[in-house]
């Protein structure tokens, strides 16, 4: 069987993003969507619900009242968080093991998802810009590749190894050289098959800028900065993150300074707790 026939049946066994979940997504790209339109959608589904009002709950937000319904939820907490939770935990149920074939363990790339999904979100606002849930989700979702190729980038990593410390290439352009796809690749194919927007597929697939038009669109390239920063941080970094490609013009590009960024590390350092609640709710 080829590698590439392997990949595709086990990603036919990854836990699909729920159908909500999609219906949300479609949702966000709309800048008419109501609290309504978000409560009427996620009300019908009683697992969400449960998670949402949970998290509500939680010492996380620390509020003053019981929320008791989705409406509460979102009058307490607003529509940004309540979409920020929802993601999250759609997107949980895949990330959460560890990948040691890039030097991940359990809960690392779950970790490093929600951590550069924030940050890409917050950068997205700094720009203005109308697509930051969108950009959110994207930086969210965009390692989901490396769930199915662990374990080929495992069995290959002597030769991926060599080709990175002797042919200067990246870890993923030698996974690419050596299996044939790359995580950022596969996750497109995963992408299009959980039938994601076209830009979404389109963000996750180019995530590490590879060509000269991924470098021009500024939602991939914040998605890149976000994953940049990550690793500046200490955040999620495996094997691959110390084989990392980095494109020095992008802050030029995004018009955002080295004031600007320093700013962004140290407000997310105030989101890290918040952070780990969550992820333990």
């Amino acid at each position: 069987m080829k590698i590439i026939d392997s990949l595709l049946k086990d990603v036919a066994e990854l836990k699909p993003m729920p159908k909500v979940a999609t219906q949300i997504m479609k949702l966000i790209e709309d800048p008419n969507t109501s609290m309504g339109d978000l409560a009427d959608v996620i009300k019908f589904d009683p697992l969400l619900t449960a998670s949402i009002l949970k998290v509500c709950n939680s010492a996380a937000y620390g509020l003053p009242n019981q929320v008791e319904s989705v409406q509460d939820a979102i009058s307490f907490v607003g529509i940004d968080q309540i979409l920020d939770i929802v993601l999250l935990k759609c997107g949980s149920e895949n990330l959460k093991n560890g990948q040691q074939g890039y030097g991940l363990n359990e809960g690392d790339l779950w970790r490093y998802a929600v951590s550069s999904a924030i940050i890409a979100k917050d950068i997205a606002g700094m720009k203005n810009l109308k697509s930051k849930h969108m950009i959110y989700t994207a930086a969210l979702l965009k390692d989901i590749g490396k769930v199915v190729l662990d374990r080929f980038v495992g069995d290959s990593f002597a030769k991926i190894n060599s080709l990175v410390e002797n042919n200067d290439l990246s870890f993923r352009e030698a996974e690419k050289k050596v299996i044939g796809v790359d995580h950022a690749e596969l996750g497109g194919i995963i992408a299009k098959q959980w039938k994601f927007s076209p830009q979404m597929v389109r963000i996750i697939m180019n995530h590490h800028l590879p060509t000269e038009a991924s470098k021009k669109s500024v939602d991939t390239s914040i998605v890149y900065l976000a994953d940049t920063v990550c690793m500046m941080m200490g955040v999620g970094v495996g094997f691959d993150g110390l084989a990392y490609r980095f494109h020095k013009d992008v802050l030029k590009k995004l018009n955002i300074s080295q004031k600007d960024l320093q700013k962004l590390i140290a407000g997310f350092g105030e989101k890290m707790q918040k952070i780990d609640e969550l992820m333990d709710v």
